[in-house]
Protein backbone atom coordinates (compact mmCIF):
# COMPACT_ATOMS: atom_id res chain seq x y z
CA UNK A 1 0.00 0.00 0.00
CA UNK A 2 1.26 3.46 -0.88
CA UNK A 3 0.79 6.08 1.79
CA UNK A 4 0.71 9.82 1.40
CA UNK A 5 3.96 11.38 2.52
CA UNK A 6 3.79 13.54 5.61
CA UNK A 7 5.75 16.75 5.46
CA UNK A 8 7.58 17.73 8.65
CA UNK A 9 6.43 20.99 10.19
CA UNK A 10 8.67 23.98 9.94
CA UNK A 11 9.87 25.59 13.15
CA UNK A 12 7.74 28.71 12.74
CA UNK A 13 4.65 26.55 12.18
CA UNK A 14 5.26 24.81 15.51
CA UNK A 15 5.73 28.16 17.25
CA UNK A 16 2.55 29.53 15.65
CA UNK A 17 0.56 26.48 16.70
CA UNK A 18 1.84 26.77 20.27
CA UNK A 19 0.77 30.43 20.44
CA UNK A 20 -2.55 29.59 18.78
CA UNK A 21 -3.18 26.90 21.40
CA UNK A 22 -2.46 29.44 24.15
CA UNK A 23 -5.01 31.80 22.61
CA UNK A 24 -7.55 29.01 22.14
CA UNK A 25 -7.17 27.81 25.74
CA UNK A 26 -7.52 31.32 27.17
CA UNK A 27 -4.01 31.39 28.55
CA UNK A 28 -3.51 34.38 26.26
CA UNK A 29 -6.57 36.64 26.33
CA UNK A 30 -7.68 39.53 24.10
CA UNK A 31 -5.72 42.61 25.09
CA UNK A 32 -2.76 40.63 26.47
CA UNK A 33 0.64 41.81 25.32
CA UNK A 34 3.00 39.17 23.96
CA UNK A 35 6.64 39.03 24.91
CA UNK A 36 9.11 40.73 22.59
CA UNK A 37 10.49 38.84 19.58
CA UNK A 38 13.76 38.35 21.44
CA UNK A 39 12.03 37.05 24.58
CA UNK A 40 9.84 34.68 22.55
CA UNK A 41 12.88 33.42 20.67
CA UNK A 42 14.59 32.65 23.98
CA UNK A 43 11.45 31.03 25.42
CA UNK A 44 10.98 28.76 22.40
CA UNK A 45 14.73 28.35 21.87
CA UNK A 46 14.45 29.28 18.20
CA UNK A 47 15.71 32.07 15.97
CA UNK A 48 14.03 35.45 15.79
CA UNK A 49 13.10 34.91 12.12
CA UNK A 50 10.98 31.89 13.13
CA UNK A 51 9.18 34.05 15.70
CA UNK A 52 8.54 36.80 13.15
CA UNK A 53 7.09 34.31 10.64
CA UNK A 54 4.90 32.75 13.33
CA UNK A 55 3.58 36.18 14.33
CA UNK A 56 2.97 37.04 10.67
CA UNK A 57 0.78 33.96 10.25
CA UNK A 58 -1.26 34.76 13.38
CA UNK A 59 -1.58 38.35 12.27
CA UNK A 60 -2.88 37.19 8.87
CA UNK A 61 -5.55 35.24 10.75
CA UNK A 62 -6.55 38.43 12.58
CA UNK A 63 -5.64 37.04 16.01
CA UNK A 64 -2.87 39.47 16.93
CA UNK A 65 -1.93 43.02 16.04
CA UNK A 66 1.40 44.81 16.08
CA UNK A 67 1.24 48.35 17.37
CA UNK A 68 4.21 50.37 16.28
CA UNK A 69 6.32 51.37 19.26
CA UNK A 70 4.08 49.47 21.69
CA UNK A 71 4.36 45.76 20.97
CA UNK A 72 2.19 42.83 19.89
CA UNK A 73 -1.27 42.27 21.39
CA UNK A 74 -3.94 39.56 21.20
CA UNK A 75 -6.99 40.90 19.40
CA UNK A 76 -10.68 40.43 20.21
CA UNK A 77 -12.03 37.45 18.31
CA UNK A 78 -15.02 35.14 18.12
CA UNK A 79 -14.90 31.36 18.32
CA UNK A 80 -15.39 31.28 14.56
CA UNK A 81 -11.98 32.87 14.11
CA UNK A 82 -10.38 29.77 15.60
CA UNK A 83 -12.16 27.29 13.38
CA UNK A 84 -9.80 27.88 10.47
CA UNK A 85 -6.77 25.59 10.47
CA UNK A 86 -3.51 27.40 10.93
CA UNK A 87 -2.46 26.63 7.37
CA UNK A 88 -5.39 28.65 6.01
CA UNK A 89 -3.42 31.76 6.93
CA UNK A 90 -2.17 32.31 3.41
CA UNK A 91 0.83 34.39 4.31
CA UNK A 92 2.48 31.58 6.24
CA UNK A 93 4.18 30.30 3.11
CA UNK A 94 6.12 32.43 0.66
CA UNK A 95 5.30 30.07 -2.22
CA UNK A 96 1.56 30.38 -1.52
CA UNK A 97 1.76 34.17 -1.56
CA UNK A 98 3.29 34.23 -5.00
CA UNK A 99 0.88 31.62 -6.32
CA UNK A 100 -1.95 33.92 -5.24
CA UNK A 101 -0.31 36.92 -6.90
CA UNK A 102 0.10 34.91 -10.09
CA UNK A 103 -3.63 34.16 -10.04
CA UNK A 104 -4.39 37.82 -9.43
CA UNK A 105 -2.25 38.90 -12.38
CA UNK A 106 -4.05 36.44 -14.68
CA UNK A 107 -7.50 37.57 -13.52
CA UNK A 108 -7.07 41.27 -12.81
CA UNK A 109 -5.01 42.37 -15.81
CA UNK A 110 -7.84 41.11 -18.02
CA UNK A 111 -10.48 42.56 -15.70
CA UNK A 112 -8.93 46.03 -15.96
CA UNK A 113 -8.75 45.73 -19.76
CA UNK A 114 -12.40 44.69 -20.03
CA UNK A 115 -13.52 47.31 -17.49
CA UNK A 116 -11.96 50.09 -19.60
CA UNK A 117 -14.07 48.92 -22.54
CA UNK A 118 -17.36 48.27 -20.73
CA UNK A 119 -17.46 50.44 -17.58
CA UNK A 120 -20.54 52.49 -16.84
CA UNK A 121 -20.84 55.74 -14.91
CA UNK A 122 -22.18 53.72 -11.97
CA UNK A 123 -19.04 51.55 -12.06
CA UNK A 124 -16.82 54.64 -12.00
CA UNK A 125 -18.71 56.03 -9.00
CA UNK A 126 -18.06 52.80 -7.06
CA UNK A 127 -14.38 52.80 -7.97
CA UNK A 128 -13.97 56.44 -7.01
CA UNK A 129 -15.79 55.87 -3.71
CA UNK A 130 -13.37 53.03 -2.87
CA UNK A 131 -10.40 55.22 -3.84
CA UNK A 132 -11.58 58.01 -1.54
CA UNK A 133 -12.05 55.55 1.32
CA UNK A 134 -8.52 54.23 0.78
CA UNK A 135 -7.18 57.76 1.16
CA UNK A 136 -9.39 58.47 4.15
CA UNK A 137 -8.28 55.31 5.95
CA UNK A 138 -4.64 55.33 4.87
CA UNK A 139 -3.50 54.74 8.45
CA UNK A 140 -6.11 52.09 9.27
CA UNK A 141 -5.02 48.66 8.07
CA UNK A 142 -8.41 46.92 8.24
CA UNK A 143 -10.50 49.73 6.73
CA UNK A 144 -7.79 50.37 4.14
CA UNK A 145 -7.84 46.71 3.17
CA UNK A 146 -11.65 46.72 2.82
CA UNK A 147 -11.55 49.77 0.55
CA UNK A 148 -8.71 48.19 -1.46
CA UNK A 149 -10.71 45.00 -1.94
CA UNK A 150 -13.83 47.03 -2.86
CA UNK A 151 -11.83 48.85 -5.55
CA UNK A 152 -10.56 45.67 -7.17
CA UNK A 153 -14.00 44.06 -7.09
CA UNK A 154 -15.59 47.19 -8.59
CA UNK A 155 -13.19 46.74 -11.51
CA UNK A 156 -14.08 43.06 -11.84
CA UNK A 157 -17.80 43.86 -11.88
CA UNK A 158 -17.21 46.61 -14.43
CA UNK A 159 -15.81 43.96 -16.78
CA UNK A 160 -19.38 42.72 -17.22
CA UNK A 161 -18.20 39.12 -16.83
CA UNK A 162 -20.00 37.28 -13.98
CA UNK A 163 -17.67 34.25 -14.27
CA UNK A 164 -14.67 36.49 -13.69
CA UNK A 165 -16.35 37.98 -10.61
CA UNK A 166 -17.12 34.47 -9.36
CA UNK A 167 -13.50 33.40 -9.80
CA UNK A 168 -12.30 36.42 -7.85
CA UNK A 169 -14.81 35.66 -5.11
CA UNK A 170 -13.17 32.24 -4.75
CA UNK A 171 -9.91 33.90 -3.67
CA UNK A 172 -11.37 37.02 -2.04
CA UNK A 173 -10.44 36.02 1.52
CA UNK A 174 -6.86 35.32 0.48
CA UNK A 175 -6.74 38.57 -1.50
CA UNK A 176 -7.89 40.42 1.60
CA UNK A 177 -5.14 38.82 3.67
CA UNK A 178 -2.44 39.75 1.18
CA UNK A 179 -3.75 43.33 0.93
CA UNK A 180 -3.85 43.61 4.71
CA UNK A 181 -0.31 42.33 5.03
CA UNK A 182 0.97 44.62 2.29
CA UNK A 183 -0.54 47.63 4.06
CA UNK A 184 0.92 46.57 7.41
CA UNK A 185 4.38 46.27 5.88
CA UNK A 186 4.04 49.63 4.15
CA UNK A 187 2.87 51.38 7.32
CA UNK A 188 5.67 49.92 9.42
CA UNK A 189 8.42 50.62 6.88
CA UNK A 190 8.08 53.60 4.55
CA UNK A 191 4.99 55.79 4.55
CA UNK A 192 5.93 56.83 1.00
CA UNK A 193 5.14 53.26 -0.06
CA UNK A 194 1.51 53.77 0.99
CA UNK A 195 1.42 56.90 -1.16
CA UNK A 196 2.78 54.86 -4.04
CA UNK A 197 -0.04 52.33 -3.65
CA UNK A 198 -2.57 55.18 -3.87
CA UNK A 199 -0.89 56.52 -7.01
CA UNK A 200 -1.03 53.10 -8.64
CA UNK A 201 -4.74 52.74 -7.88
CA UNK A 202 -5.36 56.24 -9.26
CA UNK A 203 -3.52 55.32 -12.48
CA UNK A 204 -5.67 52.21 -12.92
CA UNK A 205 -8.85 54.20 -12.28
CA UNK A 206 -7.95 56.98 -14.73
CA UNK A 207 -7.10 54.49 -17.48
CA UNK A 208 -10.48 52.79 -17.01
CA UNK A 209 -12.29 56.15 -16.83
CA UNK A 210 -10.56 57.30 -20.04
CA UNK A 211 -11.49 54.04 -21.78
CA UNK A 212 -7.86 53.01 -22.38
CA UNK A 213 -7.84 49.21 -22.05
CA UNK A 214 -4.14 48.64 -22.80
CA UNK A 215 -3.09 51.28 -20.27
CA UNK A 216 -5.53 49.93 -17.70
CA UNK A 217 -4.10 46.41 -18.01
CA UNK A 218 -0.52 47.72 -17.89
CA UNK A 219 -1.26 49.87 -14.83
CA UNK A 220 -2.83 46.90 -13.03
CA UNK A 221 0.16 44.72 -13.90
CA UNK A 222 2.59 47.33 -12.56
CA UNK A 223 0.57 47.63 -9.35
CA UNK A 224 0.57 43.87 -8.72
CA UNK A 225 4.30 43.64 -9.47
CA UNK A 226 4.87 46.34 -6.85
CA UNK A 227 2.77 44.43 -4.30
CA UNK A 228 4.84 41.34 -5.09
CA UNK A 229 8.04 43.33 -4.57
CA UNK A 230 6.89 44.70 -1.19
CA UNK A 231 5.97 41.23 0.09
CA UNK A 232 9.10 39.61 -1.37
CA UNK A 233 11.44 42.15 0.23
CA UNK A 234 9.71 41.73 3.58
CA UNK A 235 9.89 37.94 3.50
CA UNK A 236 13.55 38.12 2.51
CA UNK A 237 14.22 40.30 5.55
CA UNK A 238 12.63 37.69 7.83
CA UNK A 239 15.15 35.08 6.77
CA UNK A 240 18.20 37.32 7.20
Amino acid sequence: MKYKQIKPKKIYEEVAEALLNSIRSGELKPGDKLESVQQLAESFNVGRSAIREALTSLRAMGLIEMRQGEGTYVMEFSSDDLVFPLHSAMLMGEEDVFHLLEVRKILEDGAAYAAAEKRTEADLIKMEKALNEMKEHAGDILLGEKADLDFHFAIARASGNPILVSLMNQVSDLMGESMRETRRICLYTETTTVDRLHEEHEAIFLAIKNESPDLAATSMKEHLFNVESVLSNYMRSLSE
